[in-house]
């Protein structure tokens, strides 16, 4: 049976912690022996490392420590003792401490000392005068520090144990201590280690050979020993994981998580936390039935014992569990009834918890919470939201509170309320998490501001937000932020034609983060995509395709939020590309017709639109498509989404183009140029550039009449000034690798060209095309 606190680990600890106190630990060793000690005595929590590889480590040096004594030699090795015989390293002295518990009596006598490590009230004078020399060459430990803490615990327990306990405790030692044997002889040849209890050795002349056959009969086969470890310190451990994962989101390395599970295996007791654990590591892992069964395990376990208050927490959990693996039905009626138990227990914290929950569920799944509130006495969001400003700001939960205010501001951005209120909202958030250290807020708050200016069309802020995060802040943020910001950057690029630096940035995501089932998901059809937009712009469509398929096998409701208008887009596209648009126009509407009944984002209605009046000049009458773009150019206008509001003004200039409005056109665009290349879309540039193009060759072709001299003159001034846009766009499909684009450029060029007179210019330009054509059908 596992002991409660003591191990043979705590009594090497406590017997560094007396050299320490000896005053044997030289100057420049007293800091990593006693940073040593704090991280193994519960006073440096591994949870607290800044670097989740820092965390890791902290947490395999404490499997080691438990397992083997040989985690001592590097650190004491390397410093010479400050008291006793010259030479003699503090590992010797280490060793000398050990092997002077030579029995159950000296182990107990080891025990009885402990209280003289701790300072008494003239101890704590003579620390006062040691300015004035009068000192007594010995380090004592105050009794409310926590090295103080230890050694008072260790001596209570200790004093605590029954006779077995303490006999098994001492044999647990011998075992552990026993890899240092021969280092001990060879350092002290006087002492012969053959014996490891003294008594034994007393004994021999009085025994004889029978000694031998006494050792076996009162300690058994010590090789068998499993592997000693106290619950205290199995719980800190499981608590580690615990916190890993709630924390965190991620799962330890696999390695580090086998030691974990030998360790449990090997002590006898059943901590009821390993029960949670076993749920986390079932959910994070993606198994469903287990989930469910370690879940019932660890709340019926509390049901049966005093924590039968903390029924309402196992629903919370449940509910997130339902909602994860695409229960939403049984998600809403659990969360439903969690509210109403932690109303009735009156817990604002879980009450909090859940309807934040219950909040975020309703903006993902509105038709489930619509069909409740209708039906019930549920709050709408707005109220929601009120109260649970209200209340966390009374119960001083901040995380809760910024959360809410982030929400608000997400919410007034989707319904086109004013940004500079969204603005306001975000910027008291952002204060709270710096003014109370919210760490874990960090990555939902860059989240928000990257999306806040990608909206406002200020791009190469997101982008920059996204390094500083990445660079800065994602040590410390929780994984799914961590992920989606890096996924987010990886787009951003990805849009701009760095498909290989979106690739590698992705694969330099840590196998560890990985590990759980829902990042790994994420991160999967986010490679998908961006693959599948690379193939899609070097025509290979097939491919496109395949990966499309592959994407669309998941539900919609297994798709992250963020990734479904992304899919449908890229369908879309790739239906265009095919040639079917009669397809293409049945998906539009289809979208369309889901964005109406429903709070949709304002920015998905306004590209939805946009997507229908580009139909319209794809099947050759762009002019059907004029009150559509009128439209999406209010709209984007009065919720200021400027780089919705520019791409509607170039369809409107396409639209004026077809008319033969050619001077209209090409002033719109002109004026919206310059602005969107701040939003930094490569593509869209590159289209305003094609239609500026045309603008001017439609006016060159409304000049005059042929005869004339100075009307032939104008003609070939302007489609001299065609050239250079399309040159600009051929450098923007270019770095969009757009083969097709890229075709219809070069053939542009090749035409006015030959207008112009330009024989050969034109002719290098159609074997150019020719060229591009046959690299194109090859990749």
């Amino acid at each position: 049976m596992a002991s409660r606190f003591l191990t043979p680990k705590d009594i090497s600890l406590l017997a560094l912690l007396s050299i320490y106190c000896d005053a044997a630990v030289p100057a420049e060793g007293i800091l990593p022996v006693l940073g040593f000690i704090a991280r193994h005595t519960g006073t440096d929590a591994t949870k607290n490392a800044p670097d989740p590889q820092q965390r890791f480590q902290k947490a395999q040096e404490a499997i080691d420590l438990i397992k083997s004594i040989k985690v001592f030699e590097p650190l004491l090795q390397p410093y010479h003792a400050a008291v006793g015989l010259p030479g003699r390293r503090l590992w010797d002295l280490f060793l000398a401490k050990l092997w002077a518990i030579d029995s159950l009596d000296a182990l107990h006598q080891f025990f009885d000392q402990l209280p003289s490590l701790l300072a008494n009230k003239e101890d704590i004078r003579h620390m006062a005068e040691a300015e004035s020399g009068d000192t007594t060459g010995r380090n004592f430990l105050t009794t409310s520090s926590p090295f103080g803490l230890f050694a008072r615990r260790a001596h209570l327990e200790h004093s605590r144990l029954p006779f077995f306990e303490a006999a098994t405790l001492w044999k647990d030692f011998v075992v552990y201590r026993q890899p240092t044997a021969g280092a001990w002889a060879r350092r002290n040849p006087s002492s012969n280690p053959s014996f490891f209890d003294r008594v034994l050795e007393d004994g021999v002349v009085e025994w004889g050979g029978r000694a031998t056959f006494v050792a076996d009969i009162i300690y058994g086969d010590m090789n068998a020993s499993s592997i000693p470890i106290s619950v205290n310190s199995l719980d800190g451990l499981i608590e580690y994981q615990v916190a890993q994962m709630q924390k965190y989101g991620v799962r330890v390395p696999e390695e580090l998580h086998k030691q974990f599970a030998e360790l449990l295996e090997a002590s006898r007791a059943n901590p009821k936390l390993s029960h949670y654990l076993k749920f986390l590591e079932a959910w994070r892992s993606g198994d469903y039935p287990t989930s469910f069964d370690y879940l019932h395990q660890y709340f019926d376990y509390t049901m049966q014992n005093s924590d039968r208050e903390h029924y309402h927490y196992a629903l919370l959990n449940l509910a997130v569990l339902q909602a994860d693996f695409g229960c939403h039905k049984d998600a809403v009626s659990t969360i439903l009834e969690t509210i109403a138990t932690a109303r009735e227990k009156r817990d604002t914290n879980c009450l909090n918890f859940a309807l934040n929950f219950y909040y975020n569920f309703g903006l993902q799944h509105p038709d489930l919470v619509e069909n409740v509130e209708s039906s019930s006495m549920s709050a709408t969001g707005r109220e929601t939201l009120e109260y649970l400003k209200i209340k966390a700001k009374e119960s001083g939960m901040w995380s809760t509170w910024s959360h809410a205010l982030l929400s608000e501001a997400k919410q007034g951005l989707v319904s086109g309320d004013s940004v500079a209120t969204a603005l306001e909202k975000v910027a008291t958030s952002s204060h709270l998490v710096t003014e109370h250290g919210l760490t874990n807020m960090v990555g939902t708050q860059f989240a928000m501001t990257i999306a806040f200016w990608d909206r406002a069309g200020v791009s190469f802020l997101s982008t920059m937000l996204c390094e500083v995060f990445l660079r800065c802040h994602a040590v410390n943020a929780i994984l799914d932020d961590s992920l989606k910001i890096t996924c987010r950057l990886a787009s951003l690029l990805a849009s701009k034609g760095r498909y290989n630096e979106g690739m590698h940035l992705l694969e330099e995501v840590g196998g560890d983060s990985l590990r759980t089932w829902k990042a790994n998901k994420y991160w999967q059809k986010l490679r998908g995509l961006i693959k599948l937009r690379r193939d899609l712009h070097r025509n290979d469509l097939d491919g496109a395709e395949y990966l499309l398929n592959q994407i669309l096998q998941s539900k919609p409701d297994d798709l992250e939020p963020d990734l479904v208008f992304v899919v449908d887009s890229l369908h879309y596209e790739l239906l265009i590309r095919r040639g079917d648009l009669q397809a293409a126009f049945t998906k539009v509407e289809q979208l369309i017709s889901g964005t109406q009944d429903q709070d949709k984002d304002i920015a998905l209605r306004v590209r939805l639109l946009l997507m229908k009046a580009h139909l319209f000049q794809k099947a050759g009458r762009p002019q059907r498509g004029f009150t559509i773009v009128m439209r999406a150019a209010n709209l984007a206008w009065k919720t200021r989404l400027m780089n919705l509001l520019w791409q509607s003004i170039g369809s409107l200039a396409d639209i004026l183009n077809s008319l033969g409005e050619f001077e209209a056109a090409k002033d719109l665009l002109l004026v919206i140029i310059p602005r969107s290349l701040e939003c930094e879309l490569g593509y869209f540039v590159a289209n305003l550039y094609s239609s500026l193009a045309d603008a001017y060759v439609g006016i060159a072709g409304k000049v005059g009449a042929p005869e004339g001299h100075a009307a032939a003159r104008a003609r070939l001034e302007h489609l001299a000034r065609a050239m250079e846009p399309l040159k600009r766009a051929f450098d923007y499909y270019a770095m969009m690798d757009d083969v097709q684009k890229k075709l219809e450029v070069t053939a542009k060029m090749a035409m006015i060209m030959r207008v112009r007179g330009e024989t050969k210019v034109a002719d290098d330009l159609a074997a150019k095309y020719l060229e591009l054509r046959t690299g194109g059908l090859t990749i």
